[in-house]
């Protein structure tokens, strides 16, 4: 079975700055990956150029066995940016049926859907309210279940957990999982070393490249080190030396 992301030696230069120089990726259906590196590392560069949102300047980059961008697709692609893309003069419910019906999801599936991806990030209450109102964190979670809507087979999502409190976050990652078992693929950026540790394998992003690349518990292996955080700061030091 092929990758449901296959990125091979990508690169990305903006202006003279080389924010990718050698990035190699791949998630496999049933199998969630995590992107961890430190701000500015150039994560969200790597899904934007996968994705075709950014033109690659060398390298290749397949989702779902097809170069992006490709609308036909975008329907069995579940994606959260790291800005909310939210009409805020709608009500969270009005979101939810607008950005399901894009992804051709309607009548009862629709209803079905939205009362369960708004259990799963806490927003049931508050589905009336106008999303004016919201918190950040009612943004994001919002933008999360906009993401899970359609029960696409990809979810690519970038920092999704951000501002959101640890009770809610562990439930996110039970969906998460869940989704992972039924045969789903999940790439997820994150800044919570401790979320690295719930992912199948987690990439390090440093210097525009993946440094390393294996299951959390193989990685704190190599480097002899009881986290994910520590094997990051061990990678961070080698390639600083």
């Amino acid at each position: 079975m092929n990758p449901s992301i296959d990125i091979q030696h990508l690169k990305k230069v903006f202006g003279k700055q080389v924010v990718l120089e050698d990035v190699n990726l791949t998630v496999k259906p049933g199998e969630i990956v995590g992107l961890i590196g430190p701000s500015g590392a150039g994560k969200s560069t790597v899904i934007k150029t996968m994705l075709g949102m950014e033109k690659a300047d060398g390298g290749k980059a397949l989702v779902l066995d097809t170069q992006m961008p490709n609308r036909k697709i975008l329907g069995n692609i579940g994606y959260m940016a790291q800005s909310d893309a939210l009409y805020e003069s709608l009500s969270a419910k009005e979101n939810l049926v607008f950005y399901g019906k894009m992804k051709g999801v309607d009548g009862q599936q629709l209803t079905s859907e939205i009362d369960h991806v708004a259990q799963v990030v806490d927003l049931t209450d508050d589905l009336t309210k106008r999303v004016s109102n919201f918190s950040g964190g009612m943004k994001r979670r919002l933008s999360l279940a906009i993401a899970l809507l359609g029960d696409p087979d990809l979810l690519v999502l970038d920092e999704p957990t951000v501002g959101i409190d640890p009770s809610l976050r562990k439930k996110i990652w039970d969906e998460l999982h869940r989704l992972r078992d039924a045969g789903r693929s999940v790439l997820v950026t994150t800044h919570v070393m401790d979320e690295a540790e719930l992912t199948d394998r987690v990439a390090l992003l440093l210097g525009g490249k993946v440094l390393a690349f294996d299951e959390p518990k193989k990685l704190e292996a190599e480097y002899k080190v009881p986290t994910i955080e520590e094997v990051f700061l061990a990678a961070e030091g080698e390639l600083e030396k």
